[in-house]
């Protein structure tokens, strides 16, 4: 926002809601938010985006995750929620076939998954049709809260998975440091959608940029506050991409990780 020019405390200000990945408290800060009649409202992955649509039809609404039941199309939205999405099922088989490349000899994956993911089914389809090609048979295994983890990845060992696939919401992303520690303490490699999940210990992501999506989000801010409707903004899909990789996940592990992945990081933890 200050390379937009945008200072805050001068010309604008923002009030900051944090929900910890609970979907009861997403709604309650969003009808907050609403009430508070602020300009705009940033919604921070697809279940904080329906959140603030239930909240209100009048306020505009930039969403990093936006789910696209939310918009009449992604060229022309017609509503008050515009932003990106980060609804890109073509690289989900890319996620898989990566954590199949870095342990070839994975052959069952549990899938760790939020069941009211916006979009779920088309990623689970899309990892269905690239698992057998992989010789990969998949687990879904579903969270519900962090004092499920223990008692999940018990039940992905006990069943012969070898590996396992994080689907990013807000509560995996919340408790991403528990599930890359029991990860590392079952000894099973996993891959994710989002670097955080890395720096917390996962083993390897590819996944869109979040920092490039927060700043075309500051962009769509930008020319909301001077005047443009969110029924006339588009909504954009991702264009940059990064793969990272954390050897020192894959040391205690006792993996070597190809050079052909390496080569392509675009960040390497050691």
């Amino acid at each position: 926002m200050r390379s937009l020019g945008w200072t805050e405390g001068s010309n604008f200000s923002i009030e900051y809601r944090f929900a910890n990945g609970d979907p009861a408290r997403l709604s309650a800060d969003a009808v907050d938010l609403a009430a508070a009649k602020v300009d705009v409202i940033v919604a921070f992955g697809p279940l904080a985006s329906q959140a603030a649509r239930h909240a209100t039809l009048a306020i505009p609404i930039v969403g990093t995750t936006v789910d696209p039941g939310l918009v009449a199309s992604l060229a022309r939205p017609g509503g008050n929620v515009t932003g990106l999405t980060l609804m890109t099922q073509d690289i989900t088989a890319k996620q898989l076939e990566l954590l199949k490349e870095a342990v070839p000899g994975i052959s069952k994956v549990g899938v760790l998954l939020q069941p009211d993911i916006p979009g779920l089914a088309q990623l689970m389809a899309e990892l269905e049709r690239a698992a057998p090609k992989l010789g990969v048979a998949l687990l879904p295994v579903v969270v519900g809260t962090d004092r499920d983890l223990p008692r999940r990845f018990n039940e992905i060992t006990a069943t012969g998975a070898d590996a396992y696939f994080v689907l990013s919401d807000p509560l995996t992303i919340a408790i991403r440091d528990d599930i890359a520690g029991l990860a590392l303490r079952h000894r099973l490699p996993g891959a994710a959608q989002l670097r955080t999940f890395v720096e917390a210990g996962v083993l390897l992501s590819y996944g869109a940029s979040l920092s490039a999506v927060q700043r075309r989000a500051a962009i769509f801010v930008d020319k909301i506050l001077k005047g443009a409707k969110p029924a006339d903004l588009p909504v954009e899909q991702p264009t940059t991409f990064e793969l990272a990789v954390n050897l020192k996940t894959a040391e205690t592990l006792g993996l070597t990780i190809p050079r052909s992945i390496l080569s392509l990081a675009d960040e390497v933890i050691e």
